[in-house]
């Protein structure tokens, strides 16, 4: 949609007055509850047949071998085919995942292999269909309402990380796993027919022919030469290397406070508060036009409360500390993907959208190997301190070095 231009003020809730908009946000909602439900499901369920975390941690594994090559080709067709089309296709192999687990389950026949395949499937389908998701965003509301989009979109999918495992445990306990089964795919079937409701064109203005390899490439060079891109994947992966705890909140839990599961979850859930909170302020920021640097002061922020969060002993000012880098990262994360809309042509959207989530994921899997070494090297609070030691001077090298992102100025 093309930009509009007037001094009307910029509503935190502007996004929904679009229809559809509202369509495609009733998309993300849903798909979000899904994949925790398909997460915690799965691995309830692999848990209690096989008794071996180390079967259970084989998820990752499955999982980082199907999403990279899954992200990728997704990218490429975002770029060349009708976007609602990608995300109904991925939704309804969701679905479809999810209720035959179900039966499968219900009749005593499902099997691990059979679980781990439906992993693969279901987290392929999840990176294949994001770029064309995110990508969508621009066609149904204007370039002066994007960020809010994004915004809302984040808290959405922060709403959504806490309302999945509740719905999960409430199902789970009471009517049993195959059931669990049963109400994700229910969830995923809205995800596969709403995008067909979106009156917006699904392809990408001059989308460009050729192999899917070939576009991947294409996008690659093109992020590579933008101006702002490649410092912007570049500080949020620097950051999230030395600082990515999510995976390993009972160690810090352990290492921080002496506590155990009740600690891990006090911080689990001030974290998932604090960035529903963080996407919310977003939305008020929305029209604060210096978006580069308001990457910046969110991730020096981050940077500095990562060195506090270190430093605490108290388990409910550590809780607090939590909150504030889940809602400086909310920040980050709405202003830095309103970036990427903004400064990419729409025929390279959906690949480099695909190559921010790479770079993310590839980060956060960096981040646990990195913040459980030092943790056990040095300590859980010296790893924070030093995270944030890193952090604030990389995010200063940036600042000083990378201009296009401080002069860069939303329309």
């Amino acid at each position: 949609m093309s930009s509009e231009h007037d001094a009307t003020p910029v509503r935190p809730w502007q996004a929904f007055v679009y229809a559809n908009y509202r369509i495609l946000w009733a998309v993300t909602f849903t798909a979000s509850i899904v994949i925790w439900i398909r997460i915690l499901t799965t691995a309830q369920w692999l848990l209690e047949e096989t008794e071996s975390a180390v079967l259970v941690g084989m998820i990752g594994v499955v999982q980082l071998v199907v999403q990279i090559p899954a992200l990728l080709w997704g990218g490429s067709l975002a770029d060349g085919l009708d976007r609602r089309m990608l995300v109904s296709i991925a939704n309804s192999l969701t679905c479809t995942v999810l209720l035959t687990l179900g039966l499968l389950d219900a009749a005593g026949l499902l099997q691990p292999g059979m679980v781990y395949l439906g992993i693969a499937v279901t987290a392929a389908a999840q990176m294949f269909g994001n770029p064309a998701r995110s990508a969508l965003v621009p066609a149904v509301v204007p370039e002066r309402h994007l960020m809010v989009a994004i915004s809302t979109d984040t808290a959405t999918q922060n709403i959504a990380a806490i309302a999945g495992p509740l719905i999960f445990a409430g199902v789970a306990l009471t009517a049993g796993l195959s059931t669990a089964f049963f109400v994700g795919a229910a969830l995923a079937l809205p995800g596969a027919l709403l995008p067909w409701r979106i009156r917006a064109n699904g392809r990408a203005e001059g989308a460009e022919g050729g192999s899917a390899l070939a576009r991947i490439k294409a996008g690659f060079n093109y992020v590579i030469k933008h101006p702002i891109l490649p410092g912007l994947f570049l500080l949020d992966t620097g950051i999230t290397v030395v600082s990515f705890y999510r995976e390993i909140l009972p160690v810090l839990a352990r290492g921080l406070f002496r506590g155990g599961a009740s600690a891990t979850g006090i911080l689990g859930a001030a974290n998932a508060f604090g960035a529903v909170g963080g996407a919310f302020l977003a939305l008020f920021l929305s029209s604060y036009r210096a978006k580069g640097m308001l990457v910046l002061y969110a991730t020096l922020a981050y940077a500095l409360i990562l060195f506090g969060f270190g430093t605490v002993a108290s388990l409910w000012l550590g809780a607090l500390f939590i909150a504030g880098l889940g809602a400086a990262d909310a920040v980050t994360v709405a202003v830095r993907q309103t970036t990427v809309m903004l400064t990419t042509q729409d025929a390279m959207r959906g690949r480099a959208l695909a190559f921010m989530i790479l770079a993310a994921q590839t980060a956060n899997n960096l981040g646990t190997i990195w913040v459980g070494f030092w943790a056990a090297a040095i300590g859980a609070g010296n790893t924070m301190v030093l995270g944030g030691v890193i952090s604030v001077l990389a995010t200063l090298a940036i600042w000083r070095l990378w201009r296009p992102i401080r002069d860069y100025r939303s329309p």
